[in-house]
């Protein structure tokens, strides 16, 4: 059994899906505390203009002193910033080979309300996930896992749960992983390597870094090929 417990993305760019594609199972790891400087209510797309950031306001005051999780992170609904964010893909991505293919995807994950910010990430995760042809991986989110203990225990907790007999993660990782713990369960550890191939983009020289979002509208159903291979 293939597990990937990692943190909710705003549409995060081709090696997440990269990690669910691997998986039997992958868990959301919303039970976390947020990071305000990360890519939970961020990420990049490719406009005219150079690489824009999109975010998503939330109210994390107070978040980094008090602990606060994931999943209790609140967006902000003060202005109708989920239309300014599908304008801005409409505008960057136009004269991209697969805009209209993707225009009433894309308008579907726009026209979503969400109260709480990983309900919306975790969903258009799934649902962009699905776009690329994975259908075999079950999603999860550890807020409704028993997960207990910190760092390296709470992700055993989660593995063990689960009957995972292999965990697979990013390279950063490797620095703070207790890698006896997992081989006292039992547990098998992969690393990924995420070395990709370049596509055809818009805008100027090739950025490796952007939404996967850019990934489909320039490739379309040839997506996945660009990400786990068989080019």
């Amino acid at each position: 059994m293939k597990v990937v417990i990692l943190q909710p993305s705003y549409i995060p760019w081709r090696g997440y899906f990269h990690l669910i594609q691997k998986a039997d199972i992958f868990v959301f790891y919303d039970c976390v505390q947020y990071d305000d400087r990360g890519w939970r209510n961020r990420n990049k797309i490719k406009t005219a203009q150079g690489a824009q950031w999109m975010t998503v306001p939330v109210n994390s005051k107070g978040c980094q002193t008090s602990g606060t999780a994931i999943k209790d992170i609140p967006v902000v609904w003060d202005s109708d910033w989920a239309e300014k964010h599908r304008r801005t893909i409409a505008l960057s991505y136009a004269k991209a080979p697969f805009f209209h293919h993707y225009r009433e995807f894309i308008s579907e994950i726009y026209s979503r309300r969400d109260e709480k910010l990983s309900n919306l990430t975790c969903e258009a995760a799934e649902l962009i996930a699905r776009e690329l042809g994975i259908t075999h991986t079950s999603f999860m989110r550890s807020s409704q896992l028993p997960a207990e203990g910190l760092k390296t225990d709470r992700l055993l907790s989660i593995l063990r749960f689960l009957g995972a007999t292999h965990y697979i993660t990013g390279p950063s990782a490797q620095s703070y992983m207790d890698l006896d713990k997992f081989k006292t369960y039992g547990v098998t550890v992969e690393y990924m390597q995420y070395n990709y191939p370049k596509y055809p983009q818009l805008h100027g020289a090739f950025d490796p870094q952007v939404s996967v979002l850019d990934l489909l509208m320039n490739t379309g159903t040839e997506a996945g090929k660009y990400i786990w291979g068989d080019l």
